[in-house]
């Protein structure tokens, strides 16, 4: 399978996970709905024409609907990203000064374009906010990151998603609890939230009433769902499988997340699917990634030692 990688990145993509998870959606299920629509890998690879996608945070909901729409199309992106990219280069303190001003821009207008540049000048990839809600994430020390190929690659990124956005899809800026209820049994939901007992600072944490919630809703259900979670790692087991998910079927396969630039930085983790039908045995081969693998792993320290140029607590 060709996975589609989408323009926007986030720590713990599912970019390569995407055909495992696919192979266990229902033959007969005719809609498609996710909560915690994140990157929207999964879903953009899903081959449905009714979706519904929701997210708590707006910047990801505002680009994809964006897209949706055509406000946001491919020359529009590669128009921005060569002025942006330009200015970068040339910018004082090897592109700092223009990735502030670029962050002080969205922190105040919060324009699509401006998330996905932060996005994808940030460090590794990742989306986080501070309390007040501004970016919070360092520059990845690249000044000249969208001078030739980047850009060409972003914008390729861009065109593949907007290919298989259909006129039946939706973007919505939603609590998962709603979406949640408005599944019926003909859908098939898609759950990616925060892992439970890890640290989550995506939009907002993630508790033990949160999963709990979340829980009962999907026991509830008429709907099919599928849920991604993590089952354990080399250190430990993910408690709440017991707590929360016991009565459901559950499916592992093992992952590896890039946690730096080095290959010795690799960590295994035993992913879980948690579903409430019975699971498929298939064999899943590794996917064939359609421009890019998810997060580039960037040779740059630690988030830490960035928090005072930030000017975030």
């Amino acid at each position: 399978m060709k996975v589609i990688v989408p323009p926007i990145k986030s720590q713990g993509i599912k970019t390569k996970l995407v055909p495992w998870i696919l192979s266990q959606i229902p033959e007969d299920a005719e809609r498609w709905i996710e909560p915690f629509m994140g990157t929207g890998v999964v879903g953009f690879n899903s081959g449905f024409e009714v979706a519904l996608m929701a997210d708590i945070n707006p910047h990801l909901v505002r680009f994809y609907e964006g897209l949706r729409t055509d406000e946001i199309t491919p020359d529009t992106v590669r128009e921005y990203l060569d002025l942006e990219g330009k200015l970068l280069s040339q910018s004082d303190e090897a592109g700092w000064a223009h990735y502030r001003a670029v962050r002080t821009r969205f922190n105040t207008t919060q324009a699509p374009l401006d998330f996905m540049f932060l996005n994808r000048a940030g460090f590794n990839g990742m989306i986080r906010f501070s309390k007040k809600g501004g970016w919070n994430i360092p520059f990845c020390k690249k000044p000249d990151r969208f001078i030739g190929m980047m850009t060409t690659k972003i914008v390729n990124q861009v065109a593949r998603v907007r290919n298989v956005v259909k006129p039946g899809w939706r973007f919505s800026v939603s609590h998962f609890r709603d979406m949640i209820k408005e599944a019926g049994p003909n859908d098939i939901i898609y759950c990616d939230p925060p892992y439970h007992g890890r640290n989550v600072d995506y939009f907002q944490s993630w508790s033990d009433d949160d999963e709990a919630e979340l829980a009962a809703l999907l026991k509830a259900t008429s709907a099919r769902f599928i849920l991604s979670t993590w089952h354990h790692n080399d250190f430990r087991t993910n408690e709440s499988l017991a707590r929360f998910w016991a009565d459901f079927q559950i499916v592992t396969r093992e992952h590896f997340y890039h946690a730096g630039a080095k290959e010795a930085n690799r960590r295994p983790m035993i992913e879980a699917l948690v579903m409430n039908f019975a699971p498929k045995k298939v064999i899943v081969e590794e996917p064939e990634l359609d421009e890019g693998d998810g997060i580039e792993a960037e040779a740059a320290p630690v988030l830490a030692e960035f928090q005072s140029e930030l000017g975030y607590k």
